[in-house]
């Protein structure tokens, strides 16, 4: 009798031994996390927070009889016990990042069942720097640049915050999705464009670690140095004309700022002057424009200059029209009842 064979090509039979270990993966994974819910095993805490190097101690309990209960850990194993219901999970210096401790137990009514402890494991940066990107020296104001700001060796970056500051204003904050739990170094940018009320401000940046409700409460952080910005800009009067009273004490002041320093020139005098004061006493009664100047640009300032004399008789002009207006009226009163009373008798 002829005996007949039937194999499935090799593609689907891979594709066939795939969906089987899938399966049984899925199945395994039920089941222990079936078993993981019901164990009998309660952790104090529950979650732990612990800096690189620092000590840490977690009890493990039960109220069942058991065959023995302990810890599984790269760090502070503890060999099963079967005469105790509280065993801890201790080490006096943490070194190991991805430590996943495990607290097990062989209840005398079921298999054994197990509960993994969550340990974070945290560093604070060793530095954090701010520099500018492709450029030195002073900032031109109306122009734009780059901040770095480089955080060295930190962890867990997934847990970490990198904060902008200009003084003590936050300017922008940048988060990481990575769940890296090794140390890493990160470099964030700012991109700023600085006007002439920044000449001088600081600008730093700040490393935050946020670890949760049972990590510290108070952030650890690590900050920049300042970093001082220096911005150029041209001279700008506040206004165009100016006008001023011939006097001893008034000036002609046309001090503006900028940076660099401007320097002053003078239309319509004498002699020359580069001071940005002038004595007002010293001119006589006209128009005077100041050009201040630097290596970005000039601004102008025209200054009216008046007498003090002009004023007071312009007022006793105003003031005499006024009387011989009212003479006049009082005159035509006069002339008008006048005539009223003679044509009355009449």
């Amino acid at each position: 009798m002829q005996k007949w064979s039937f194999s499935l090509p090799t593609s689907f039979r891979d594709l066939y031994m795939r969906l089987t270990l899938l399966g049984f993966c899925f199945l395994y994974s039920s089941l222990v996390t079936g078993a993981q819910a019901e164990c009998p095993l309660q952790l104090n805490p529950q979650r732990v927070v612990v800096r690189y190097g620092d000590s840490v101690e977690v009890n493990c309990n039960t109220s069942v009889p058991h065959k023995g209960m302990g810890w599984e850990a790269d760090e502070g194993r503890v060999s099963k016990n079967q005469s105790q219901n509280l065993i801890t999970w201790r080490v006096s210096n943490l070194t190991e990042w991805d430590i996943k401790p495990i607290c097990f137990i062989n209840p005398n009514d079921r298999r054994q069942c197990q509960v993994e402890l969550p340990v974070t494991v945290y560093k604070t940066p060793d530095s954090v720097f701010i520099s500018t990107v492709n450029h030195r020296g002073p900032m031109t104001e109306g122009q734009q640049y780059e901040l770095q700001c480089d955080v060295h060796n930190v962890a867990p970056v997934q847990n970490l915050t990198v904060k902008w500051y200009k003084g003590q204003t936050l300017l922008n904050q940048t988060t990481f999705t990575n769940t890296i739990e090794t140390p890493v170094n990160k470099t964030v940018t700012l991109l700023i464009g600085p006007d002439r009320a920044d000449d001088g401000a600081q600008y730093w940046c700040e490393a935050e670690l946020d670890l949760g409700a049972e990590g510290p409460q108070r952030h650890p952080t690590n900050s920049s140095k300042p970093f001082n910005v220096e911005v150029y800009y041209k001279p700008k009067h506040s206004s165009s004309t100016e006008t001023i009273i011939q006097d001893d004490k008034v000036m002609l002041d046309c001090t503006v700022k900028a940076n660099p320093a401007s320097t002053y020139t003078w239309d319509h005098l004498k002699e020359k002057s580069s001071s940005p004061v002038l004595k007002s006493s010293a001119l006589s009664p006209g128009n005077y424009t100041c050009t201040a100047t630097n290596t970005l640009g000039r601004d102008s300032k025209v200054f009216i200059v008046k007498s003090k004399y002009t004023d007071r008789t312009t007022f006793w002009a105003i003031v005499l029209t006024g009387v011989v207006v009212a003479v006049a009226l009082i005159a035509a009163y006069l002339i008008f009842k006048f005539r009223f009373s003679k044509n009355s008798v009449i």
